[in-house]
């Protein structure tokens, strides 16, 4: 999928078979919010996850049950898995041969000591490490230096750590600097992607409820990702972890980064409209969930904008009177009544896309 963005070409790093940083595509995250130590339910939502098009889970792993807990996890799910730890040190050590990657805040981890056996244990298991700078949980010296917490405090606590990973001489790390205020976390993100060359995991931290949380991400991830700074994201909503997976998703579609699904462009309707476009969107959006396959479908109330948004799209809809014109593959196909409208788009995006997995066989047998 073409871009007009420029991406900074940082190192390449590995969770499990997901390659962040570079030109690789910038993966979307998300993390479990069930109890770790509840392992059917903790599976069944990383496989939702995963349904929903992730490609990478964190999963929270605060004690030694939840270690246990989490190697077992491991074991039902394939989507790769980044354990979450804060705090202490001998947790990250006792996961580090089951997870794809260690995430530690080194605020609360605490002394150099105890990042270094972090350090060798991901050398030992030849798995990185996310190092997640977060204004919430900044070292208390830091706190006192600045007052509160700035885009610079953030700065400086990820050098600080990154000059502990350097004197390791350990390279196979992503970093985070994250805030709920939008402006400080885009201008640490700015800074540090001047400094460092590693990859960069992006998300406004609490970014609040669906709604409220969608809009600052939407504007803060969005950012940053046109300016081409970040390789993975995670959308930190207070709603279904499913839904910072659609909303993911919806950022990097709506920038040309990534597409997955169906992707509906529709008018917001207006007295023209000589159909309910609203509730047709809503419809074919609940009714196309399990579509993963890339395709544009434009519905369009009216014969204002209908024919040009159509005759660019895969499957278009322009309302019309006494019938609507639908459109596939930028050619008036036929006209069809609002009467059973909703199931006849239905089944022409179905076919649509059964078509292009057909097309795409060929292909691939022909090479």
């Amino acid at each position: 999928m073409s871009s007009w963005i420029k991406r900074k070409d940082t190192k390449v790093v590995r969770v499990g078979d997901v390659a962040v940083g570079g030109y690789n595509p910038i993966s979307i995250q998300s993390m479990t919010n069930t109890n770790t130590k509840d392992i059917v339910s903790t599976v069944k939502q990383i496989n939702d996850l995963d349904a929903a098009g992730a490609d990478i889970v964190r999963v929270s792993v605060p004690g030694y049950e939840e270690a246990n807990a989490f190697k077992e996890i491991k074991k039902a799910v394939k989507i790769p898995l980044v354990a979450d730890i804060h705090f202490d040190y001998k947790i990250a050590i006792e996961v580090a041969d089951t997870a794809d990657c260690l995430r530690i805040n080194p605020g609360n981890i605490g002394k150099q000591d105890k990042v270094k056996e972090v350090i060798n244990s991901a050398i030992d298991n030849d798995i990185p490490i996310r190092v997640g700078v977060n204004a919430g949980s900044l070292e208390k010296d830091l706190q006192k230096k600045y007052g509160e917490p700035n885009a610079d405090a953030l700065v400086e606590s990820a050098l600080r750590h990154v000059e502990i990973l350097d004197k390791f001489n350990f390279q196979n790390y992503k970093m985070s600097l994250k805030a709920s205020n939008i402006e400080m976390t885009v201008d640490a993100y700015r800074k540090i992607s001047e400094i460092i060359n590693q990859p960069l995991h992006l998300g406004i931290t609490e970014a609040g409820s669906y709604r409220a949380g969608t809009v600052k991400s939407s504007i803060g991830v969005g950012m940053l990702l046109s300016e081409g700074i970040g390789d993975t994201i995670r959308i930190s909503l207070a709603s279904n972890p499913v839904d910072e997976v659609k909303v993911g998703w919806d950022i990097l579609k709506s920038l040309n980064i990534r597409s997955r699904g169906v992707k509906i462009i529709a008018c917001p309707s207006c007295s023209r409209q000589n159909f309910n476009v609203i509730e047709v969107v809503n419809e074919l959006e609940e009714r196309l969930e399990d579509i993963s396959d890339d395709i544009e479908v434009a519905i369009i109330g009216c014969y204002v904008n209908g024919p040009g948004e159509s005759k660019v799209a895969n499957i278009g809809l322009t309302g019309a009177s006494p019938k609507n014109l639908l459109y596939v593959d930028g050619l008036p196909n036929k006209k069809i009544s609002n009467e059973n409208l909703i199931d006849e788009l239905e089944e022409q995006i179905r076919s649509k896309v059964s078509d292009k997995q057909i097309e795409s066989e060929k292909i691939i047998l022909r090479s």
